[in-house]
């Protein structure tokens, strides 16, 4: 029986939660999957490092959101030159685009393996729901159903319990990480690094506070009107830490999963989602791969609208549109056309001879570049008076969302200078 306490704490949470679980997307999902067929656990350790700079990054995000009222897309305009401001919308606009399609991609491919047909007919209805999802759906019904989306991801839970775990072995990978430093092992761990600490979760999670703002009547930014700060920077707290720990279990599952399964029987080449679910029928068994196959198509429903949502969000405010999922398509007609273009482009590349493996791995690391520059601007914005007023951020949160974008880069330009050479 859920008691009334768990309820209440449930209902607390939102776009911490989403966000987090909007990270585990058909492209994600792949990323860990070749991680774990590539390299066995030998690339589990990053994501228990990643966690709480995670954690600390996306509460930078919420806080630069709850605090000024404004997205950071809209920050951006008012405080940093016009350059910054369409370089990052652009460089954004542009990956998450290419995510939808590798995303939509893998969902229509997922659907053909349980029942058949043709993936592409599935991707474009895919298109065609996300669309109509975003633009007929009012907020306060959309956050609660991008909510209980979120237990789509309990799929990859249900395929760790049918498989043998050798704690032993992943215990001493994770104390004690198997680092290579080769460029397929750099590549892909940027890779990792791009779809964990993803740009389109910055803006995403900045706006979704800011409609959490303007749906409650009386809330106030709190620059402006610092009544109750405390309890709604615990709960944005709260519902940070929650979300992304849950996020990051789920990647440390998928990528134990294969690991034991596909790396254990020779199978290191896993380029998308569908294919890693593919791949475990013959090994983990018929429940296994389809509880693989369900958890793509759910975990794409849940981050299409993230990523189309996102890029509109920078798009219009960087524009000055209204914006806002709160608002009907009639008010806020530019922000819904970005979310219909982008998610039109994502299923159109579908259509055309982009190679999806390539598409899903270089967004990854497309989002892992990105993210540095990001990282940086967002963290100064967060320091600064004249932005967040009194509620600069903490020493201690400055020093994990700085070392957050300083092995970001790291990461970046050892994978740079492994190409190179």
């Amino acid at each position: 029986m859920i008691t009334r306490a768990t309820r209440r704490f449930f209902g607390r949470l939102g776009p911490g939660l989403i966000t987090g679980a909007a990270d585990d997307d058909p492209s994600g999902i792949a990323t860990y999957s070749q991680a774990g067929a590539q390299f066995g656990v030998g690339m589990v350790w990053s994501v228990f490092l990643t966690t709480p700079l995670m954690v600390g990054i996306q509460v930078v995000s919420a806080r630069i959101g709850r605090v000024t009222g404004h997205g950071i897309a809209r920050n951006l305009r008012d405080y940093y030159p016009r350059p910054l401001l369409w370089s990052v919308v652009s460089l954004l606009a542009i990956a998450n685009t290419i995510n939808i399609a590798a995303d939509i991609g893998a969902m229509g491919e997922a659907l053909r393996l349980v029942i058949g047909g043709s993936p592409i007919v599935y991707a474009f209805a895919f298109g065609v729901v996300a669309v109509l999802f975003q633009l007929l759906v009012p907020y306060q019904r959309l956050a609660p159903v991008l909510k209980w989306l979120t237990l789509s991801l309990f799929a990859y839970v249900g395929v760790v319990l049918l498989v043998h775990i050798p704690w032993k072995e992943l215990v001493i990978a994770t104390l004690v990480p198997p680092v290579e430093l080769t460029r397929d092992y750099l590549l892909l761990l940027v890779g990792v690094l791009g779809t964990t600490i993803s740009p389109y979760l910055f803006f995403w999670q900045a706006s979704q506070e800011v409609e959490e703002l303007r749906a409650n009547r009386g809330d106030e930014p709190l620059r402006e009107h610092p009544t109750h700060a405390r309890s709604h920077l615990r709960r944005i707290k709260i519902d940070t830490w929650f979300g992304m720990a849950f996020s990051n279990a789920i990647a440390i599952a998928i990528m134990v999963s294969t690991a034991v399964t596909l790396h254990g029987a020779g199978i290191h080449d896993i380029q998308t989602s569908a294919q890693a679910a593919e791949a475990l029928k013959p090994i983990a068994g018929e429940l296994a791969f389809a509880l693989f196959a369900a958890g793509i198509i759910g975990t794409g429903l849940l981050a299409v609208p993230v990523l189309a949502g996102s890029a509109a969000y920078a798009v219009a405010e960087a524009m000055k549109w209204p914006i806002g999922h709160a608002r009907s398509p009639h008010e806020a007609k530019g922000f819904y056309a970005i979310i219909t273009l982008a998610t039109a482009i994502g299923v159109a590349l579908d259509f055309t001879r982009l190679d999806p493996i390539k598409a899903l791995v270089w967004s990854a690391i497309l989002n892992g570049i990105v993210a540095v520059p990001i990282m940086a601007v967002m963290m100064r914005m967060a320091t600064r008076p004249e932005i967040m007023g009194s509620f600069v951020i903490t020493r201690r949160l400055q020093r994990l969302g700085w070392l957050a974008t300083g092995l970001m880069a790291i990461a970046v330009g050892a994978m740079l200078v492994a190409l190179w050479v």
